[in-house]
């Protein structure tokens, strides 16, 4: 097929904080070297921020570096942390406070701004446009452009396809944009970054990456209940109850909102556990009811999130491009935080991608760019809690907390020794007649909701006749094997009511059913799917959640 082309010195997927921070930063460094560049950020959300979701207390460390002057440019951090409370919830009606004394350090939030990352990333979109950077939202980043063995840049979605494939009126063939680099920066499980994993062996000799879903609301709510700045994190119930780690937050922003939400490991073992249906649940404890009760929720959302850690980290570089940020998995679980690490892989790659173009090269693999990641902050900071993670998976919340403790309040330093988690998470289902069955109190539209009138205040829109961006290698799978088994898990883990088990019009028995439009683009089916059967990729650009403020 002919398709449109256009060139670029730099190419970025993904309007996030690791893009945008590379797109400015290289834009920052050819402007001091008076050389000019062609940069351009491809988007696949309606606009810049759309599909950006994030807990998010944020530490404005790689900012610093990237804007020293961010707070006389207008950076939408308003809210700084004045109090942090950790509370371990024993059952659904009691809790206890954790003394500071007694909380691993990476979790005080002493400096650090309570914040929308999605807001932020629209204020990064602006200084780079400002600074000469192209940002193209709503185009669908759908193939990689590989010759030779290198990649070239990427194609982007067709758009006006029908859901049997053929051209609707108004129909547009993808483009090529074609790049020097490409840096991928979709965030956790890319669907790029994903096959250049694969296709490049990335990830030879690192434990299988790991991750959680977080699912989150905004609040309106009672002014006199409001304290901004507050920062709550929970453990334990609901999630240990059902045989999970994770944990939960609430967090207090300006203008009378909060954030709650609730993250749960995808390593989970009981196919009966739903996501979100601990997550309403958890609103009905006293410790966090009370924040919202006699509020309106007005947003939510929900992401994958990638975990692993140190230990998971693949290679980050290839021929013809990096692979950065949560694409990669730089989020220090330790911390809770993603956004900054996310930002210096940013700007490690935009520093290593400027050399090599001024040194005249083009499509060769940027080999510096590991040196540049292993003398920087942010590879320590990685490396220091490479125990964090498995930790938890092994041992449990209590134990696993208990360790990073040890490790950060006590030893000042790592163990000297790693642990290690290579069960992939989609690998640790047990069968569901061997799990305890859940039962979840129905929603009071007050405090808890359902998945449909959730999906509603997420924005989230697909122009429906299209084809279906989940894809199943074996459309028989989830009734002939994934129902018996594990009572189909994809009807629970998914938190907008994607996929569901129906009965067949034909009288023929039971079907698998997918409601492609109410995709929030979270990838956990891609991650939890105990069969690997489902592989999501890009809907048409512009399609799915357009989340405000969050």
């Amino acid at each position: 097929m002919e398709r449109e082309s256009m060139e670029f010195d730099v190419l970025i997927v993904g309007g996030g904080p690791a893009g945008l921070s590379a797109a400015c930063r290289v834009m920052q460094m050819a402007q001091e070297a008076e050389q000019e560049l062609t940069v351009c950020v491809v988007e696949k959300g309606s606009e810049i921020g759309a599909h950006i979701l994030a807990g998010t207390v944020f530490e404005p460390t790689a900012l610093n570096e990237l804007f020293p002057d961010w707070k006389e440019k207008g950076a939408p951090l308003n809210t700084p942390v004045t109090r942090d409370d950790i509370f371990l919830l024993k059952n659904q009606e009691n809790a206890t406070r954790i003394p500071n004394a007694f909380v691993p350090k990476n979790m005080h939030n002493h400096g650090n701004y309570i914040i929308s990352l999605g807001n932020l990333c629209r204020w990064l979109a602006e200084q780079a446009e400002g600074l000469g950077v192209e940002v193209y939202p709503g185009f669908a980043a759908a193939e990689t452009i590989v010759e030779d063995g290198q990649v070239k840049g990427i194609i982007t979605g067709d758009m006006g396809v029908a859901r049997d494939g053929s051209e609707k009126d108004g129909y547009m063939p993808g483009m090529e944009l074609r790049a020097k680099y490409t840096l991928f920066t979709e965030g956790c499980r890319g669907h790029l970054g994903k096959r250049l994993i694969n296709d490049f062996k990335l990830d030879e000799g690192k434990d299988p990456q790991h991750y959680g879903i977080g699912i989150k609301e905004l609040w309106d709510i009672d002014p006199a209940k409001h304290e901004p700045g507050l920062v709550i994190h929970t453990t334990g119930w609901p999630l240990n109850e059902s045989g999970s780690t994770g944990g939960t937050f609430l967090y207090h922003l300006e203008g009378g909102q909060v954030y709650v939400g609730l993250i749960a490991d995808l390593s989970y073992s009981n196919p009966h556990l739903s996501p979100f249906d601990e997550f309403q649940r958890l609103k009905l404890h006293p410790e966090i009811r009370k924040h919202l009760e006699g509020g309106k929720r007005v947003a939510y959302g929900a992401r994958a999130i990638t975990k692993g850690g140190f230990n998971c980290l693949p290679k980050m570089s290839f021929p013809g491009g990096l692979l950065l940020g949560c694409d990669a998995g730089t989020l220090n679980g330790s911390k809770i935080k993603g956004s900054h690490t996310a930002m210096k892989s940013g700007l490690l790659g935009a520093e290593a991608v400027f050399e090599a173009l001024k040194d005249g090269r083009s499509g060769e693999e940027i080999t510096s760019f590991e040196d540049r990641f292993k003398d920087s902050w942010l590879y320590k900071e990685l490396y220091d809690e490479r125990n964090f993670g498995p930790a938890m998976h092994k041992f449990g919340n209590f134990v696993g907390g208990a360790i990073a403790y040890f490790e950060q309040n006590i030893l000042h330093r790592s163990l000297p020794f790693t642990f290690h988690d290579t069960t992939p998470d989609y690998a640790t289902l047990k069968p569901a007649d061997q799990a305890k069955k859940i039962d979840y109190p129905r929603p009071d539209n007050k405090l808890t909701f359902d998945k449909l009138s959730s999906v509603f205040i997420s924005n989230t829109n697909h122009e429906e006749d299209q084809p279906i961006h989940l894809k199943l290698a074996d459309p028989d799978i989830p009734i002939k094997e994934n129902l018996p088994k594990y009572n189909e898990p994809a009807q629970r883990y998914c938190p907008a009511g994607v996929y569901e088990v129906v009965d067949a019009e034909d009288g023929s028995g039971k079907k698998f059913q997918i409601n492609a439009q109410n995709c929030v683009h979270c990838k956990t089916c891609d991650i939890k799917d105990p069969a690997q059967n489902i592989t999501w990729v890009t809907p048409e650009g512009g399609g799915g959640p357009n989340y405000p403020n969050m």
